[in-house]
């Protein structure tokens, strides 16, 4: 399986991560959940690559980058982040969180759509849903921001960006891992969604493995 072609910095601090995080102190759990992130199927267009998670927002953390590039052109951009708290978390009502932040500029008659906040949430789950997968405990914002340019970049025309920041509870199975591989391909898919991609059917996508200079961290 050919490996992604890194479009984000991985912020190396020339210590392998993955060495340290595979002590006794990390859940077998986690890093089955990571595992099966590294072998996820993702179309050819998104660029991934592995980045330092965040360290306070749980026990343990795995995060990634993508890109959906064409070309020269960067369509969209986000960050997945995987949470675990082998206790649990009430307000997640489960062990795992996946948090996200996706970002596209949109095409001026899409960005002048008064319906566009839900009908980007609406990506969000339906891509979720056509995956058929459980989640619960869903909940993020989406925001509309616009550019306008003056002076020496008069000659830019207006700009509309779009911003989704969402968390959701990926449900486990009966070995008490949720499937992380599907819930990255449905994040994916919003990714190609919103980047105003053709759909393309899963059954055709590309192998992408994702790099493994980095590995799960422990905060």
């Amino acid at each position: 399986m050919a490996p992604a072609q890194g479009q984000f910095s991985d912020h190396s601090d020339g210590v392998d991560s993955k060495d340290r995080a595979e002590g006794p102190s990390v859940p077998p759990a986690f890093l089955t959940a990571v595992d099966a992130l590294r072998s996820a199927r993702l179309r050819p267009e998104l660029e991934v690559e592995v980045t330092r998670p965040p360290q306070r927002l749980a026990p343990h953390a795995y995060a990634m980058e993508a890109a959906v590039v064409d070309g020269e052109d960067d369509l969209a951009d986000g960050r997945l982040v995987l949470l675990h708290d082998p206790a649990g978390h009430d307000a997640w009502q489960g062990a795992f969180r996946l948090v996200t932040l996706v970002r596209a500029e949109l095409e001026p008659e899409m960005a002048a759509d008064p319906l566009l906040p839900e009908v980007c949430w609406s990506w969000l789950t339906g891509a979720l849903d056509a995956r058929g997968l459980s989640y619960g405990e869903a909940g993020g914002t989406v925001t509309r921001a616009g550019s306008h340019y003056f002076g020496a970049l008069s000659t830019r025309r207006p700009a509309t960006q779009i911003e989704i920041r969402a968390s959701w509870t990926p449900r486990e199975s009966r070995g008490g891992v949720p499937d992380t591989a599907s819930h990255l391909m449905a994040w994916g898919d919003l990714l190609c969604q919103i980047a105003g991609l053709p759909p393309s059917d899963p059954a055709d996508a590309a192998v992408v493995t994702l790099p493994q200079r980095r590995g799960p961290q422990v905060s």
